[in-house]
């Protein structure tokens, strides 16, 4: 490991997705041919009782880890993998941020792979919910 890695406990800087767009859930559900109503049909969403707003995909909430994972290490090739487990629903027009730390570092043929807890959060950081948790790889 050189001196200037990051070693067990640090924490990779915190990733603002910002507000979810529900324009943005229709768009995904069309590019993933999710026939899910719950990403667009207010009523549906009403009429299942899962609230008054859209849901969005999980895919798109994986993927937001995976864009703060890769914004830190710096590209899409020192990503590994994740694993993830779905806590709660995100909503449109909800406020995410991505957070983690990492957890083990191995060395591996190419470099040194970080294991990292990760979770999505709804709300601001004093005051949010886990929605999304797990475990992420990537090379440092």
């Amino acid at each position: 490991m050189t001196t200037n890695s990051p070693t067990v406990g640090f924490e990779f800087p915190h990733y603002d997705v910002g507000i979810v767009d529900a324009e943005k859930m229709k768009t995904v559900a069309v590019l993933l041919q999710d026939p899910n109503p719950i990403h667009w049909d207010l009523s549906a969403v009403e009429r299942l009782g899962l609230g008054s707003k859209p849901i969005n995909q999980g895919p798109n909430n994986m993927a937001y880890v995976v864009n703060a994972l890769v914004s830190w290490i710096g590209g899409i090739e020192r990503f590994r993998g994740l694993k993830v487990r779905f806590h709660q629903n995100v909503f449109a027009g909800d406020r995410l941020t991505v957070v983690g730390r990492i957890t083990d570092i191995d060395q591996v043929a190419d470099g040194e792979l970080a294991t990292c807890d990760v979770q999505l959060v709804r709300g601001d950081l004093e005051n949010s919910d886990i929605v999304m948790a797990g475990q992420a790889s990537v090379i440092l």
